[in-house]
Protein backbone atom coordinates (compact mmCIF):
# COMPACT_ATOMS: atom_id res chain seq x y z
CA UNK A 1 0.00 0.00 0.00
CA UNK A 2 1.04 3.51 -0.89
CA UNK A 3 0.88 5.83 2.10
CA UNK A 4 0.98 9.84 1.62
CA UNK A 5 3.16 11.82 3.54
CA UNK A 6 0.64 13.55 5.80
CA UNK A 7 -1.06 10.50 6.54
CA UNK A 8 2.29 9.05 7.92
CA UNK A 9 2.32 12.08 9.87
CA UNK A 10 -0.88 12.03 11.16
CA UNK A 11 -0.44 8.26 12.15
CA UNK A 12 2.65 8.81 13.63
CA UNK A 13 0.93 11.92 15.77
CA UNK A 14 -1.47 9.58 16.92
CA UNK A 15 1.26 6.86 17.78
CA UNK A 16 3.50 9.32 19.50
CA UNK A 17 6.35 8.54 17.00
CA UNK A 18 8.28 11.10 16.29
CA UNK A 19 10.85 11.22 13.29
CA UNK A 20 14.15 11.17 13.91
CA UNK A 21 15.04 14.37 13.20
CA UNK A 22 16.33 17.52 14.94
CA UNK A 23 13.57 19.96 15.94
CA UNK A 24 14.24 23.66 16.56
CA UNK A 25 15.76 23.97 20.15
CA UNK A 26 13.69 25.44 22.81
CA UNK A 27 15.98 27.61 24.53
CA UNK A 28 15.19 31.12 22.71
CA UNK A 29 18.20 33.44 22.40
CA UNK A 30 17.90 37.02 23.94
CA UNK A 31 18.77 39.68 21.47
CA UNK A 32 20.70 41.70 24.65
CA UNK A 33 23.05 39.08 25.31
CA UNK A 34 26.13 39.06 23.76
CA UNK A 35 27.05 35.68 21.19
CA UNK A 36 30.42 34.45 20.99
CA UNK A 37 31.64 32.67 18.22
CA UNK A 38 31.61 29.01 17.06
CA UNK A 39 35.24 27.47 17.92
CA UNK A 40 34.54 23.37 16.81
CA UNK A 41 34.32 24.43 12.98
CA UNK A 42 37.80 22.35 12.03
CA UNK A 43 39.18 21.42 15.32
CA UNK A 44 40.12 18.21 15.87
CA UNK A 45 38.80 17.12 19.55
CA UNK A 46 41.37 14.27 20.50
CA UNK A 47 40.13 14.06 24.13
CA UNK A 48 38.90 14.38 27.14
CA UNK A 49 37.79 17.42 28.37
CA UNK A 50 39.19 19.25 25.34
CA UNK A 51 35.12 20.48 24.63
CA UNK A 52 32.43 19.85 26.57
CA UNK A 53 28.83 20.89 25.32
CA UNK A 54 25.13 21.50 26.87
CA UNK A 55 21.70 21.99 26.45
CA UNK A 56 18.07 21.48 27.56
CA UNK A 57 15.35 19.72 25.98
CA UNK A 58 12.22 18.52 26.73
CA UNK A 59 10.62 16.20 28.73
CA UNK A 60 7.07 14.74 28.54
CA UNK A 61 5.12 13.05 30.91
CA UNK A 62 2.08 11.25 32.07
CA UNK A 63 0.79 14.72 32.90
CA UNK A 64 2.55 17.53 31.85
CA UNK A 65 6.06 17.97 31.05
CA UNK A 66 9.68 19.00 32.69
CA UNK A 67 12.75 20.03 31.23
CA UNK A 68 16.58 18.57 31.33
CA UNK A 69 19.83 19.62 31.07
CA UNK A 70 22.54 17.69 30.67
CA UNK A 71 26.53 18.39 30.21
CA UNK A 72 28.26 16.12 28.09
CA UNK A 73 32.00 15.69 27.29
CA UNK A 74 31.94 16.00 23.43
CA UNK A 75 34.84 13.75 22.76
CA UNK A 76 33.83 10.55 25.13
CA UNK A 77 29.82 11.75 24.90
CA UNK A 78 30.04 10.98 28.81
CA UNK A 79 27.04 12.49 30.53
CA UNK A 80 28.89 14.49 33.29
CA UNK A 81 26.23 16.11 35.15
CA UNK A 82 21.77 16.35 34.16
CA UNK A 83 19.38 18.35 36.04
CA UNK A 84 15.59 17.98 35.06
CA UNK A 85 13.53 21.09 36.01
CA UNK A 86 10.03 22.69 35.71
CA UNK A 87 10.76 25.88 34.44
CA UNK A 88 13.65 26.80 32.25
CA UNK A 89 15.48 29.32 34.30
CA UNK A 90 19.01 29.71 34.16
CA UNK A 91 19.72 28.29 37.74
CA UNK A 92 19.53 24.43 36.67
CA UNK A 93 22.02 24.74 33.84
CA UNK A 94 24.20 26.56 36.00
CA UNK A 95 23.64 23.64 38.73
CA UNK A 96 24.22 21.06 36.09
CA UNK A 97 27.40 23.00 35.13
CA UNK A 98 29.18 23.41 38.14
CA UNK A 99 28.75 19.66 39.30
CA UNK A 100 30.27 18.62 36.40
CA UNK A 101 33.05 20.94 37.13
CA UNK A 102 33.62 20.10 40.66
CA UNK A 103 33.68 16.35 39.82
CA UNK A 104 35.83 16.48 36.67
CA UNK A 105 37.74 20.13 36.74
CA UNK A 106 37.45 22.45 33.83
CA UNK A 107 37.20 21.89 29.83
CA UNK A 108 39.51 24.37 27.53
CA UNK A 109 35.90 25.04 25.98
CA UNK A 110 32.03 24.52 26.43
CA UNK A 111 29.72 24.56 23.26
CA UNK A 112 26.26 25.72 23.95
CA UNK A 113 23.75 27.10 21.55
CA UNK A 114 22.15 31.04 21.50
CA UNK A 115 19.43 30.58 24.41
CA UNK A 116 18.90 33.08 26.75
CA UNK A 117 20.57 30.57 30.09
CA UNK A 118 23.33 29.84 28.13
CA UNK A 119 23.86 33.68 27.19
CA UNK A 120 23.23 35.24 30.37
CA UNK A 121 25.46 36.94 32.93
CA UNK A 122 25.05 34.05 35.12
CA UNK A 123 26.12 31.07 33.21
CA UNK A 124 29.09 33.36 30.92
CA UNK A 125 30.34 34.10 34.93
CA UNK A 126 30.31 30.46 35.63
CA UNK A 127 33.13 29.96 32.63
CA UNK A 128 35.07 33.03 32.75
CA UNK A 129 36.17 32.36 36.41
CA UNK A 130 36.86 29.16 35.40
CA UNK A 131 39.15 29.70 32.20
CA UNK A 132 36.71 28.28 30.16
CA UNK A 133 36.52 29.22 26.15
CA UNK A 134 32.80 29.76 25.23
CA UNK A 135 31.82 28.41 22.01
CA UNK A 136 28.19 29.08 20.59
CA UNK A 137 26.33 27.74 17.52
CA UNK A 138 25.58 29.26 14.60
CA UNK A 139 21.79 30.31 14.80
CA UNK A 140 19.24 28.00 14.33
CA UNK A 141 22.56 25.26 12.88
CA UNK A 142 21.53 22.26 15.79
CA UNK A 143 24.06 20.42 13.63
CA UNK A 144 26.84 22.40 15.84
CA UNK A 145 26.00 20.63 18.24
CA UNK A 146 25.00 16.97 16.95
CA UNK A 147 26.90 15.17 20.22
CA UNK A 148 23.79 16.52 22.26
CA UNK A 149 21.34 16.26 19.67
CA UNK A 150 22.11 12.11 19.23
CA UNK A 151 22.08 12.47 23.23
CA UNK A 152 18.57 13.88 23.44
CA UNK A 153 17.74 11.18 20.62
CA UNK A 154 18.87 7.86 22.45
CA UNK A 155 17.24 9.86 25.61
CA UNK A 156 14.30 9.86 24.22
CA UNK A 157 13.79 6.60 22.18
CA UNK A 158 15.58 4.45 24.79
CA UNK A 159 13.79 6.00 27.88
CA UNK A 160 11.56 8.10 27.63
CA UNK A 161 8.90 7.80 24.91
CA UNK A 162 8.92 4.07 26.32
CA UNK A 163 7.66 5.65 30.08
CA UNK A 164 5.24 7.91 31.43
CA UNK A 165 6.81 9.78 33.96
CA UNK A 166 3.70 9.74 36.91
CA UNK A 167 5.53 12.91 38.47
CA UNK A 168 8.40 15.08 38.32
CA UNK A 169 9.97 12.80 41.00
CA UNK A 170 9.97 9.39 38.92
CA UNK A 171 11.29 11.24 36.26
CA UNK A 172 14.73 12.53 37.91
CA UNK A 173 14.81 8.96 39.22
CA UNK A 174 14.15 7.27 35.55
CA UNK A 175 16.30 10.04 34.16
CA UNK A 176 18.97 8.98 36.96
CA UNK A 177 19.37 5.49 36.71
CA UNK A 178 18.79 5.62 32.53
CA UNK A 179 22.26 8.29 32.48
CA UNK A 180 24.18 5.36 34.45
CA UNK A 181 23.32 2.60 32.38
CA UNK A 182 24.27 4.53 29.45
CA UNK A 183 27.77 5.85 31.03
CA UNK A 184 28.45 2.73 31.71
CA UNK A 185 27.25 0.02 30.35
CA UNK A 186 26.24 1.11 26.89
CA UNK A 187 29.21 0.51 24.60
CA UNK A 188 28.96 2.70 21.53
CA UNK A 189 30.88 1.28 18.07
CA UNK A 190 32.50 5.16 17.65
CA UNK A 191 34.06 4.61 21.01
CA UNK A 192 35.64 1.27 20.02
CA UNK A 193 33.23 -0.64 20.91
CA UNK A 194 34.15 1.02 24.87
CA UNK A 195 31.34 2.55 27.29
CA UNK A 196 31.07 6.36 27.63
CA UNK A 197 32.73 6.42 31.07
CA UNK A 198 35.89 3.83 30.01
CA UNK A 199 36.42 6.03 26.98
CA UNK A 200 36.55 9.52 29.14
CA UNK A 201 38.72 7.74 31.20
CA UNK A 202 40.92 6.33 28.39
CA UNK A 203 41.71 9.60 26.48
CA UNK A 204 42.26 11.82 29.34
CA UNK A 205 45.25 13.52 29.03
CA UNK A 206 47.98 11.94 31.83
CA UNK A 207 47.97 15.08 34.49
CA UNK A 208 44.26 15.13 34.42
CA UNK A 209 43.72 11.30 35.06
CA UNK A 210 41.91 11.35 38.35
CA UNK A 211 43.56 8.03 40.70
Amino acid sequence: HHIGRRHTRTLMKKMGIQALYCKPNLSQANQAHRKYPYLLKGLAIQRSNQVWSTDITYIPMAKGFVYLCAVIDWHSRKVLAHRVSISMEVDFCISALNEAIEKYGSPEILNTDQGSQFTSDAFIDVLKSNGIQISMDGKGRWVDNVMVERLWRSVKYEEVYLKAYSSVTDAKKQLSAYFEFYNLKRPHSSLDKMTPNEFYYDQLPQQNKVA
